[in-house]
């Protein structure tokens, strides 16, 4: 019988730790110009994973995000799903990828891959989906890439929900990531209601306190506008594809000092933005537990609710039985 294990990963830039359990980063440390290792995720104890409520460093699936009222028609036929956010399914629902023991398939220094299998009617979704996550180090880059196969057509959408500070996560300080700076490309965000459901069309960011485009501070436009239904930024944007290459720049974090940048790329159409907002109580590595806002998560994914919009399945959302899914983010620290 499967345990809830840590495994770790390290070269002379990064190490991260790792659990089975929702196949989670629990660790991320960047070797700092002084030699110290600054750790840059919120983490938890191996025994409070299961059941901290935050989804700290986890894979989300079958589906990230929301899928409103608990259900979605396919081929004329409507999937009743598991529902964790009465009326609403988050993130794959109440016994998710995120909440599940994952096998390791393979390990190595710098890469591991852990892999689950997901039987027909899991959680309310058809078809049975064979997945397999794979954390690998190259330099001062951590790559996170999903394969999957199904023997139907279902839905699935998957990521990683890893919060980040690149302040570093210590006793020494109030953990407060609203005074990092973040850029993000892309010129249309998706407003939600206060459950997070998709409440209007694609909207442009300019103009808006959605405008990241440039890069400011995340406590520049705070609680503004549409935020204020969901007590900070917890909205999903859709990225720029303006180049051939499958893997396009998404994301800059820069810490409140400017000594420690993060990157993100990704082959996903859609980036979640949320200033974790509900944190507070969430367990931690430090002698309290974590507050609202210690970290924000900056999940590659598709937009929410997308099985239930016709106008954005182009973007992708049904995996067919003969089709491969594959998607790849990748984190890269500079120092």
């Amino acid at each position: 019988m499967l345990a809830v294990q840590a495994f770790h990963l390290a070269n002379e830039q990064l190490a991260v730790t790792l659990s089975n359990f929702g196949a989670s980063l629990l660790s991320c440390q960047v070797k700092m110009p002084n030699g110290d290792w600054r750790e840059v995720v919120l983490g938890c104890p191996l025994a409070d994973l299961p059941r901290q409520p935050s989804y700290l460093g986890m894979t989300i699936g079958r589906y990230a995000n929301r899928i409103a009222n608990s259900r979605f028609t396919l081929d004329g036929k409507e999937f009743p799903l598991s529902c964790n956010q009465a009326p609403h399914q988050l993130h794959g629902g109440k016994e998710g990828f995120s909440h599940r023991l994952w096998q390791v398939a393979k390990q190595t220094q710098n890469e591991i891959t852990f892999a689950l299998h997901s039987p027909a009617g899991d959680q309310g979704f058809p078809a049975n989906v064979d997945v397999t996550a794979t954390y690998r180090l190259h330099g001062n880059q951590l790559w996170v890439e999903y394969n999957a196969h199904s023997d139907d057509t279902t839905p699935l959408c998957l990521t990683n929900h890893a919060y980040f500070n690149l302040d570093g996560i210590t006793e020494n300080a109030p953990l407060d990531v609203r005074d990092h700076r973040l850029q993000l490309f892309a010129q249309k965000f998706l407003p939600v209601d206060s459950a997070g459901i998709p409440n209007a069309p694609l909207k442009d960011v300019q103009g808006t306190s959605f405008d990241f485009r440039q890069g400011k501070t995340i406590r520049q436009d705070f609680g503004k506008e549409e935020q204020q239904a969901t007590q900070g930024y917890d909205h999903s944007f859709l990225l720029n594809k303006t180049t051939e290459n499958p893997c396009e720049l998404a994301a800059i974090l820069t810490n409140s000092t400017g000594d420690l940048r993060l990157t993100v790329s990704t082959t996903q159409p859609a980036i979640q933005l949320y200033t974790g907002n509900f944190l507070q109580g969430t367990p931690s590595i430090l002698s309290q537990p974590y507050e609202n806002f210690a970290g924000l998560a900056l999940e590659t994914q598709l937009l929410p609710d997308t099985p239930n919009h016709p106008e954005w399945q182009h973007y992708g959302v049904f995996l067919k039985a003969s089709e491969t899914y594959h998607q790849q983010t990748c984190f890269t620290f500079e120092v």
